[in-house]
C-alpha cells in the first residue's frame, strides 16, 4: 500500500518545491491541501480535515514568516508558528504517524563566532523566532519519538517572494543597490531543502523503527553575508548593478535580525547520508530554473 504523505504550506516556497520533486515518486502519495482545505489559522479546520484522512507522514511547511510583519502581529505569527505546529504535533501523536517540521535559525541570536550546533543555547530576538521556537518546543514535548525538527536558514526559490528574486528586481530599476554586509549566515535553495525532506522522508531509519524526536540543521554548504549574496546573484546573471555595502544600522528594520546565523549540518548529513550542495552552486541551479520559467 502506498504511503501518504501530507505536505502543510503547499503554496510556500518550500512546498512548492516539494511539489515540483515528488510527482515521480514511487510507492508515495503526497497531498497538498489549500488553505481552503486546510487553514493553520482555525483550529476546527485542522482537526476536520485530518479527521477524514488516514496518513502515514505529516510534513509541516507552513510558517508565518514575514519576520518583520510578525512584531505587528505576535498572534497571528504565534498561532502559524505555535499553536497551529501544537494541533499538528496532537494529531501525529494520536495518530502515531511520523512528523517533519521546519524550523529557523531565527531561534538564535546572533552572537556565536562559529556555527550552530542543534544543541546551542537559544535566544531569539524577535516574535518571529519566539513563535517559531514555542513550536519546536511543543513538537519535543508532545512528540517524544517519531518527530525531526529541521532548521534552515535565508530560503530562497524560484518561487514566492525571496531576496533573489527581489534583487533581480530592483536591478531592472535601478543602477545601484545598498545591501547589508554584517549579517552572515548561508542561503538555503528550497528545492536542495526539498530533496533532502524527501529522502529522510523514504529512509528506512525514518519510516521502520521508533526514534527519538531530533533537531537537524540544514543549509547550503558555505558562508556569505546578504551583500556577498546579491554579489553573486548578479555576477551569475549577467546583471550590471552596483552592490554597495551597509551596515545593519543604516538599514533599520521592525525586527532585529541574527548577524551570525550560520548552520552546522554535520548531524543531518551523518544520520541521513545527506550530500549538501555549496551556495553558489545552488544559487546558479535556481537562477537556471528562474530562466526557464520565463522561457
Amino acid at each position: 500500500m502506498p504511503k501518504t504523505i501530507i505536505v502543510t504550506g503547499g503554496s510556500g516556497q518550500l512546498g512548492q518545491s516539494l511539489r515540483g520533486l515528488v510527482g515521480s515518486e514511487v510507492g508515495c502519495q503526497y497531498l497538498f491541501p489549500s488553505r481552503e482545505q486546510l487553514d493553520l489559522t482555525d483550529s476546527v479546520s485542522i482537526d476536520a480535515f485530518f479527521e477524514e484522512k488516514t496518513f502515514d507522514i505529516i510534513i509541516n511547511c507552513a510558517a508565518h514568516t514575514a519576520v518583520d510583519q510578525a512584531e505587528s502581529e505576535p498572534e497571528l505569527a504565534d498561532q502559524v508558528n505555535h499553536l497551529a505546529v501544537k494541533k499538528l504535533a496532537k494529531i501525529a501523536s494520536s495518530r502515531q504517524v511520523r512528523f517533519i517540521h521546519i524550523s529557523t535559525d531565527y531561534v538564535f541570536n546572533g552572537e556565536n563566532f562559529k556555527p550552530y550546533i542543534e544543541s546551542d543555547k537559544v535566544a531569539p530576538q524577535g516574535v518571529y523566532g519566539l513563535s517559531k521556537l514555542r513550536g519546536e518546543q511543543v513538537v519535543q514535548s508532545l512528540m517524544p519519538n517519531n518527530a525531526l525538527i529541521i532548521r534552515t536558514s535565508w530560503v530562497y526559490s524560484a518561487f514566492g517572494n525571496n531576496f533573489v528574486k527581489t534583487m533581480l528586481k530592483l536591478a531592472s530599476q535601478r543602477d545601484e543597490l545598498n545591501v547589508i554586509y554584517d549579517q552572515v549566515g548561508t542561503p538555503t535553495y528550497a528545492a536542495d531543502l526539498a530533496q533532502a525532506i524527501i529522502q529522510i522522508a523514504q529512509s528506512d531509519g525514518f519510516n521502520n523503527n521508533t526514534f527519538k524526536t531530533e533537531l537537524y540543521h540544514y543549509s547550503n554548504e558555505g558562508v556569505c553575508s546578504w551583500y556577498d549574496f546579491a554579489i553573486t546573484i548578479f555576477e551569475l546573471s549577467g546583471v550590471s548593478c552596483q552592490v554597495l555595502p551597509i551596515e545593519t544600522k543604516d538599514y533599520p528594520t521592525p525586527a532585529k535580525r541574527p548577524h551570525y546565523s550560520v548552520l552546522n549540518k554535520a548531524k543531518i548529513k551523518q544520520a541521513y547520508g545527506i550530500q549538501i550542495s555549496y551556495w553558489k552552486e545552488a544559487l546558479q541551479r535556481c537562477l537556471q530554473a528562474l530562466e526557464d520559467n520565463h522561457s
